[in-house]
């Protein structure tokens, strides 16, 4: 597993846990580090700012990779803008493209999506959109020059699971870019099975942020990664629809 990493853009990752800190607060990120192993976080503009007790930046450790999103975007425009201002301040060139109009669901803009990755990925950044899982919209944000396709699981914080878990199934068999599954993963079982059917990484956070204990389930999202990326390199076993087949010969038994 140690050649096994993940590569987005031209970068490469040993970790395939993404801390969403939509949520943060100091623990939360010192356990996605220390017990989930993050090498990537995310970053809301409107949290990097001049008041010491609430600029997520003072509580990231050095050699964690920053993933700038886009949180509050209505439009590709204002995406936009935003990415170009956390370049300036110095974030770096991630952005994880994220444009929400919908106050009640919170589901990405596919359309309003794509027209940012296309500006943004032109102007060099490594685009990680976020984007509601249709086939269409992921082959266009492929040709937008997007670094990854970052399709929800389920709403955002609803910790449901993999209530798009077909969908998923089919961008993962048909998109050659990573897919990282992002939003509404609730339980390491959820991302374990995530990996299982081939996604590249998790990207999550109010499953740990919640939690009664943080640094444990930080912990367990880690190993359930870990197990389920693995069994996706060993290939799962087979399934047989109907009837049973024996662990052990039918011969050979004792005479009585």
């Amino acid at each position: 597993m140690k050649n096994d990493k993940l590569i987005i853009g031209n970068y490469e990752f040993d970790s395939r846990f993404i801390l969403g800190s939509g949520k943060y607060n100091v623990e939360l990120i010192k356990a996605a580090v220390e017990h989930a192993g993050a090498e990537i976080i995310t970053l809301a503009m409107r949290r990097a700012n001049s008041n010491a007790e609430s600029n997520i930046l003072d509580f990231i450790p050095k050699g964690v990779t920053l993933l700038p999103n886009t949180s509050g975007a209505r439009n590709a425009q204002e995406a936009v803008r935003i990415a170009r201002l956390s370049r300036e301040l110095g974030c770096g060139d991630f952005i994880k493209v994220e444009i929400i109009r919908d106050s009640k669901y919170l589901l990405p803009d596919n359309y309003e999506t794509i027209k940012a990755t296309e500006i943004l990925a032109k102007e060099g950044f490594i685009v990680m959109p976020y984007m509601y899982p249709d086939l269409y919209a992921a082959r266009d944000l492929v040709n937008a020059g997007a670094a990854a396709v970052m399709p929800l699981a389920a709403p955002i914080g609803s910790n449901k699971g993999l209530a798009s878990k077909e969908f998923i199934q089919i961008l993962i068999d048909e998109i050659e870019l990573p897919i990282i599954v992002d939003a509404g993963i609730g339980r390491p079982s959820q991302a374990c099975e995530a990996m299982e059917m081939g996604a590249a990484a998790i990207m999550a956070n109010t499953a740990i942020a919640t939690a009664g204990n943080i640094p444990v389930m930080a912990g367990a999202f880690k190993k359930a990664i870990e197990a389920g990326r693995e069994a996706y390199l060993a290939k799962v076993g087979r399934v047989i629809d109907q009837g049973a087949s024996a662990s052990s010969p039918l011969t050979g038994f004792i005479a009585i």
